[in-house]
């Protein structure tokens, strides 16, 4: 019986919850494409037992699951406070920055040495996703801070801050996040997400490190979660090679009514620019202590599908929530049922700028629509680098995409891409032996029938893994 590859791929971030290799490997059987390491809350010494996991269980179920190591970037966070800490309305509060300390309900420790420097008079300051609002009323410019509490409630420990108004200061790449990214690389992850990205130029420092530390290229996937990334975000776009829709802190940076359409506008501009983009956070939360999800979020996961979604991520629903199996299972399931609508609509334009990749390009885009009208059942196509993966992704034909590499590299990076499913191929021989070759593994696998059509994209002469620049129609 022929397989139906379900396109749309899930990203599962681990944890406490999904941290032994039973549950990574149910995971995986269940539907997870990629796994999360979130670095604001792992130490080194577990993320590698868990990454050699993954690629043990890979090999075992002969499966390519990508591995995400997503940076926590320059996010603001308290100290530790005393246990059982409730902040009241109307109180006030001092945040100060100098010397680590004990908070309590009077007195926050912030980590942040210019703290003080950065906020201004007046502004908003939320803490724990905005539970906690208060109003600066003063700074002394050096270390201390006061404001007064305008929604009270528990603190922990820890927790996010969050200044909407205020432009700060900290680098892109915090100390920790080098020392996380160069961790990352020498792992050999496959994908690196950068958070709280504000402009083109945050990227360029990690970009190099990449360069420097990598034999290959590592794709980045910049996080919008700032007001100021939606004004730059065309610059940001034309250096990602992705970009995540991180909803939590974007809904307490901005107007939490603003998001669903900030959520298009961004899908809109990533398939245009024909880049993957993720939708996160709080996708399925009521999963977190619930066997079942609510409607709210199923509608919520097929309207992050509808709007041309390459990929959905469960964050506390996998890492700390009871049901991590049961949670991928009932996504997997939500994405099959409506990611083939025909009310799905991505940017569908013809490349149009003559760069040195326009063949390449242009032969994808026709193969795509070519899929489409003769009803092509896959589009097999064999790369060395991957671009051609990703391009016949951002076309979003309804054929499968078959993609058959010698590059053991990019076999785990390809699995975030909607619609791709990678294969080991290495028998470069002649262009007319290769096609029979990879047609029949696709036979073979039950990814196409006796009868189906089949488009086939190399590069001639095949030995030379160039770009590619021939397009073939074949029948099984």
């Amino acid at each position: 019986m022929m397989k139906k590859i379900r396109k749309t791929k899930i990203i599962a971030t681990l944890g406490p919850s999904s941290s032994s290799p039973t549950t990574i490997e149910e995971m995986m059987l269940s539907g997870v494409d990629v796994f999360r390491i979130n670095f604001s809350h792992a130490n080194h010494s577990e993320i590698e037992k868990v990454i050699s996991t993954i690629r043990s269980l890979n090999k075992k179920n002969n499966v390519y699951t990508s591995i995400l190591a997503d940076l926590q970037g320059p996010k603001l966070r308290i100290g530790n406070v005393e246990e059982g800490i409730n902040i009241v309305k109307d109180e006030i509060v001092k945040f100060c920055s100098e010397k680590k300390f004990i908070g309590n309900n009077k007195r926050v420790y912030v980590k942040y040495k210019r703290f003080a420097k950065d906020v201004k008079i007046g502004e908003t300051l939320l803490i724990d996703d905005g539970k906690l609002i208060f109003k600066i009323l003063e700074t002394d410019n050096v270390y201390n801070v006061k404001a007064r509490v305008i929604q009270g409630g528990p603190l922990f420990s820890k927790k996010g801050i969050n200044l909407p108004n205020t432009k700060i200061s900290l680098p892109a790449l915090t100390e920790k996040d080098l020392e996380d990214a160069i961790f990352s690389i020498n792992q050999k992850v496959d994908w690196i997400a950068l958070s709280f990205v504000r402009n083109g130029s945050d990227l360029n420092e990690l970009k190099k490190i990449i360069t420097e530390k990598s034999n290959h290229k590592i794709p980045i996937i910049s996080k919008i979660e700032k007001p100021e990334a939606l004004d730059n975000i065309d610059e940001i776009i034309l250096n990602s090679d992705g970009i995540m829709v991180a909803r939590g802190d974007l809904g307490v940076e901005v107007s939490a009514a603003k998001v669903p359409l900030i959520q298009k506008q961004l899908v809109n501009k990533a398939k245009k620019s024909r880049i993957p983009v993720i939708i996160a956070t709080q996708m399925m939360e009521g999963m977190i202590n619930s066997l079942t999800p609510t409607r709210a979020e199923v509608n919520d996961v097929a309207n992050s599908v509808m709007d041309g979604a390459d990929a959905v991520m469960l964050s506390g629903e996998t890492s700390v929530g009871k049901y991590p199996i049961k949670v991928v299972a009932a996504m997997s399931s939500i994405l099959k049922t409506v990611e083939d609508s025909p009310l799905i609509k991505v940017p569908q334009s013809p490349p149009s700028v003559r760069s040195k990749r326009y063949i390449t390009k242009s032969i994808c885009y026709h193969a795509a629509n070519m899929a489409n009208e003769i009803d092509a059942t896959a589009i097999c196509t064999l790369t060395n680098s991957g671009y051609t993966a990703f391009q016949i992704s951002a076309w979003r034909p309804s054929a499968n995409i078959l993609v058959f590499t010698s590059n053991e590299l990019i076999l785990t990076q390809l699995n975030l891409l909607w619609g791709v499913k990678a294969f080991y191929y290495d028998k470069f021989e002649s262009t007319d032996k290769t096609v029979v070759q990879v047609n029949n593994m696709a036979l073979k696998n039950n990814f196409v029938e006796k009868g189906d059509m089949l488009i086939n994209l190399a590069a001639m002469p095949v030995k030379k893994k160039g770009m590619v620049n021939t397009l073939r129609i074949s029948m099984i």
